[in-house]
């Protein structure tokens, strides 16, 4: 059922198309299927999310920044035609928590949007970001910037709010899907993750608290 839901947003929107791919050949590409082989081996993602040994923390961050965008990025996609300027006419999390969009180019200043606008500009905003070489650097030798865990968190903490928009307004639409266990993974993954490296602060974390305390046990 998911793989039909993907094809359909593949066949639809170029928009939830995976938007960035590692080279082969490249030590982020290895350290990606190493990623990749943990994930799909059926270990703790408790452990699948750890350091692993001798690699660079930087280079671990960014394999997994890029991963958890394509693949938030299409759960948004699989269910996108249910989110509309008509049902989600604000960027929110429930009557309690809302989200408004800033950037450096458009929308100085934090700006109402209904939530398709914000997802539309978050993806783009995040595709700029980890397209940019001086930020995501590719070549060998070249290092990160010293800002590099300060864009991570900011695109991590971005990410998690497509998460509870998803879980609090349209969960119905991903059980009627048979998207639940996909989607409730790829959150328990990137849970285990900016918690493991301190990437989302824990204020973010609050309108989820109830449902991770009871799928993140």
């Amino acid at each position: 059922m998911m793989a039909l839901c993907l094809k359909q947003v593949f066949n639809k929107d170029k928009t939830f198309r995976p938007r960035k791919k590692f080279e082969p050949g490249t030590q982020r590409f290895e350290l990606y299927k190493k990623a990749q082989a943990s994930l799909k081996s059926g270990l703790d993602l408790r452990a699948v999310v750890q350091l692993p040994p001798g690699e660079s923390i930087n280079d671990w961050i960014a394999v997994h920044v890029v991963d958890f965008f394509n693949r938030i990025n299409l759960i948004y996609g699989t269910m996108s035609e249910y989110c509309t300027e008509k049902s989600c006419p604000i960027m929110s999390g429930g009557l309690k928590y809302e989200y408004r969009w800033q950037d450096d180019n458009k929308y100085k200043k934090p700006t109402k949007l209904s939530a398709p606008q914000y997802m539309c500009m978050l993806m783009d905003w995040i595709e700029m970001l980890i397209n940019n070489e001086d930020i995501f650097p590719t070549r060998i030798g070249v290092p990160f910037p010293k800002q590099f865990q300060q864009v991570c968190t900011k695109i991590l903490t971005r990410l998690f709010r497509v998460f509870v928009h998803v879980y609090i307004h349209h969960f119905d639409s991903i059980i009627n899907m048979g998207a639940e266990a996909h989607v409730n993974t790829c959150y328990k993954h990137f849970y285990y993750f900016i918690r493991e490296f301190s990437l989302v602060d824990h204020r973010e974390l609050e309108p989820l608290k109830e449902m991770t305390e009871r799928i993140c046990h």
